[in-house]
């Protein structure tokens, strides 16, 4: 069975090399595949849907939020610019310097994120929020976790999260190919049960506020938001 570390390895060394030009391009604005489309409209409502419940909160100019997994900014900057104060990592280096040439470009000194090139579990602070989008899907339920567990000990207030639901459906997709599609596919794609999910919140004195589920066809993506 492939070592926690060894799964580690192989998302930095993706998305440092194959996989960062590849996600830049479907994260951004300019032209992609249709496949390449559907992901980035899907990974677009999963955005949309966080930025909503923090802004439907009241008090998103007053928190200090953490984004673990930050990419290319796609979250950190939109909530940087609502006022938010934000920490945003990321494993890829590569990552992390398209989100600060990105930030730089569309937000003023005073709001850019302080990003940083870390292994999520390597993280440190205190943040009211906590949130990791899109990141699960890399490693498997084990090692999913213990990343929960962390991050956990990071948030005074809230974690949100998604992962890619572990359903006889989504699980035949994964099967046939069809979950990420393209010669240049993502790392191992793990799929999660809600009920392990919610567990290792749970077992971390978290209780499930609000849940959503954005899905294309080439994206599947299950919403977890717990507070405490």
């Amino acid at each position: 069975m492939t070592s926690a570390t060894d799964d580690k390895t192989i998302v930095r060394d993706y998305f440092n090399a194959t996989g960062f030009d590849r996600w830049r391009r479907i994260y951004g604005e300019g032209e992609v595949n249709k496949v390449q489309l559907d992901i980035r409209k899907g990974h677009q409502e999963t955005i949309n849907t966080v930025l909503g419940w923090l802004q439907d909160d009241g008090n998103l100019a007053d928190l200090k939020i953490c984004d673990a997994g930050c990419g290319v900014g796609s979250l950190s900057i939109p909530l940087a610019q609502a006022g938010a104060q934000v920490y945003a990592s990321d494993i890829s280096e590569k990552m992390v310097g398209e989100a600060q040439e990105r930030a730089a470009a569309e937000l003023s000194p005073e709001q850019i994120p302080t990003f940083e090139a870390k292994d999520l579990e390597q993280i440190g602070g205190r943040y009211h929020t906590v949130i990791c989008l899109d990141v699960l899907i890399h490693y498997p339920q084990d090692k999913a976790a213990g990343m929960i567990a962390h991050l956990s000990t990071l948030a005074e207030s809230r974690v949100i999260l998604s992962f890619a639901p572990k359903t006889t459906f989504y699980s035949a997709l994964k099967k046939v190919g069809e979950f990420f599609p393209g010669p240049s596919k993502a790392t191992r794609a793990y799929l999660h049960a809600e009920a392990d999910v919610v567990k290792a919140l749970t077992t971390q004195g978290w209780q499930i506020e609000r849940k959503a589920m954005n899905k294309t066809r080439f994206y599947f993506s299950r919403l977890i938001e717990a507070t405490r």
